[in-house]
């Protein structure tokens, strides 16, 4: 299956990003839940380039990432969440990160995610990337979004009806 092979030289070229985990594991995980390659597809197709950042401590299931050098060319230029959407009058963008991501099957990056993956190499330094944002945030109108400049990440917010070319977002998946 050709994703599987460009899943397993991804996770081969990077062992940074994984060293305590062996493809051996990764397959056997995904054998054990064939919707998750749907997933994997999706993010794929959409520029992401999955990898496998982590194990997760709670749950133990493997945490795919959207790896890619820039946010994912397919999923820019979207405001933040459907109410969002609904709520721009003109200009509206294609779509919304949020809706995006429960469309693929992901979940949008926890700040705190999106910092363990710059740990991980130099991504977002051209782009940015919406994350998940606190409820409070949320219903007074705002939400955030990342990047990284000058070796240092930031973190920013913005309206939730703004979008940018340059701005998408990251998935993560558990298995």
């Amino acid at each position: 299956m050709e994703l599987l092979d460009t899943l397993k030289h991804r996770f081969e070229k990077h062992r940074h990003r994984h060293k305590a985990i062996t493809w051996a594991q990764v397959l056997a995980r995904l054998e054990g839940r064939p919707g998750a390659l749907e997933v994997l597809r999706e993010m794929e197709a959409s520029g992401g380039e999955p990898d496998v950042v982590a194990l997760d401590g709670e749950t133990k299931s493997l945490v795919f990432c959207d790896c890619a050098a820039e946010t994912p060319a397919g999923r820019r230029s979207l405001c933040y969440d459907e109410a969002a959407l609904a709520a721009r009058k003109e200009n509206k963008p294609q779509g919304s990160a949020v809706g995006m991501a429960e469309a693929m099957g992901v979940a949008l990056l926890t700040e705190a995610q999106y910092r363990a993956l710059q740990a991980l190499g130099e991504f977002d330094l051209k782009t940015s990337s919406w994350v998940l944002t606190p409820p409070g945030v949320r219903a007074l109108g705002g939400a955030l979004f990342c990047d990284c400049r000058y070796g240092q990440v930031f973190t920013y917010h913005n309206g939730v009806q703004s979008y940018y070319a340059s701005r998408g977002f990251r998935g993560a998946l558990l298995i």
